[in-house]
């Protein structure tokens, strides 16, 4: 059951295989520039390439999957919020962040709405929206 302390989700090739290799080689780039005094540019130049790629596969990545993420997050809440109140989120959506918006999907039916007026009223930040939330829906489908 998805719940505020395990809602965040990983990757298991980028987070556990390809960054600590990553990681690997640029610690290996390093140490082998800091011990050899004839190839520490090369060695150095290495650990960069290494550094470089890994972060822009990172940001790569992460933009592609979560600007369409962040889309669907949004359409999904209009409607939801629509079928629940008979009211549409989007006028309201110009007082609420995305992180709010994100953050009150996590919510039950029953609690939706009200938690809307109460953000709305009070301006909670994402987190606290979540650390308010009883009965959480989860999302397994998250990148």
């Amino acid at each position: 059951m998805q719940n505020y302390k395990n809602h965040i989700r990983y990757y298991t090739p980028h987070h556990f295989i390809f960054y600590p290799i990553i990681l690997i080689g640029v610690a290996v780039c390093v140490t082998k520039a800091i011990g050899s005094v004839q190839d520490c540019l090369l060695w150095s130049f290495l650990a960069i390439v290494f550094v470089i790629i890994g972060w822009l596969s990172f940001m790569l990545r992460q933009h592609y999957a979560l600007v369409l993420q962040n889309r669907v997050v949004v359409l999904e809440m209009r409607f939801r919020y629509y079928v629940l109140t008979q009211q549409r989120l989007d006028l309201l959506e110009d007082r609420l962040s995305f992180g709010q918006i994100a953050a009150l999907r996590f919510a039950s039916d029953q609690e939706l709405a009200p938690l809307v007026q109460r953000t709305l009223k009070e301006n909670l930040s994402p987190d606290e929206i979540k650390k308010l939330i009883k009965e959480w829906l989860p999302d397994n489908s998250r990148v």
